[in-house]
């Protein structure tokens, strides 16, 4: 009997113990550095979705002042040929490109020509219509780089319509049909490339004058 017993070699020995235990560790170690790095990725990319959907949903650009409309006709039956107004970026915000749209030559008709570059577009929306990528010209306002880029501390007038005779591009007078006229609640939606849009709602007087502050 107990040299039957001595034959029996049921045990596990320290070193295959030992082995086991090394296999379990690895194999823990290399689960948890996956986890870790599957987590660190998601808190990455989901902090990289949050910082872009406040990029786009905070404006760059601020109204500086009022939006100045001048009358195309005066009186109670006016309508208006174009509108200016000033805007600025807003703190910490960054450089916005407005270069202006190439005039449209041939018909004069207020609308950006078609292969025009600008990359910040305006449009018109009243009870009656919907006119996009209105026709502007941009005036740099005191301290300037000289360039087409909005920066912090610059101002730019924008002036929706052709103020310079002679150079082309139209009126919003051509390009809204019916035109603006009195006693009337119209939105400009001025688009950049990033941010959110900056929306300007205004109402005219019951009688126009050549040169009017609209509230």
């Amino acid at each position: 009997m107990l040299k039957k017993f001595l034959r029996q070699e049921k045990g596990i020995t320290g070193l295959e113990t030992a082995i086991i235990l090394i296999a379990f560790v690895v194999v823990a170690a290399v689960f948890a550095y996956t986890v870790l790095s599957a987590g660190l990725f998601a808190t990455q990319k989901t902090t990289e979705s949050i910082y872009s959907g406040l990029k786009e949903a905070q404006s760059s650009i601020e109204l500086k002042g009022g939006v100045i409309a001048m009358a195309n006709t005066t009186g109670a039956n006016g309508t208006i040929k174009q509108l200016a107004f000033v805007v600025g970026v807003v703190a910490g915000g960054e450089p916005i490109d407005f270069t202006p749209p190439t005039a449209n030559t041939t018909g004069n008709n207020g609308i950006s020509a078609a292969n025009s570059s600008n990359k910040v577009t305006i449009s018109y929306l009243d009870d009656n219509q919907e006119v996009r990528d209105l026709y502007w010209t941009v005036t740099r306002l005191g301290k300037s780089d000289g360039d087409y880029f909005l920066e912090e501390n610059e101002k730019f007038e924008i002036t929706v319509g052709n103020n310079v005779t002679g150079a082309g591009g139209g009126n919003m007078a051509n390009a809204l049909n019916p035109p603006l006229t009195p006693a009337k609640r119209f939105n400009l939606m001025v688009m950049t490339q990033t941010g959110a849009v900056l929306e300007l709602e205004r109402y005219t007087p019951a009688y126009f004058d050549p040169v009017m502050n609209l509230r």
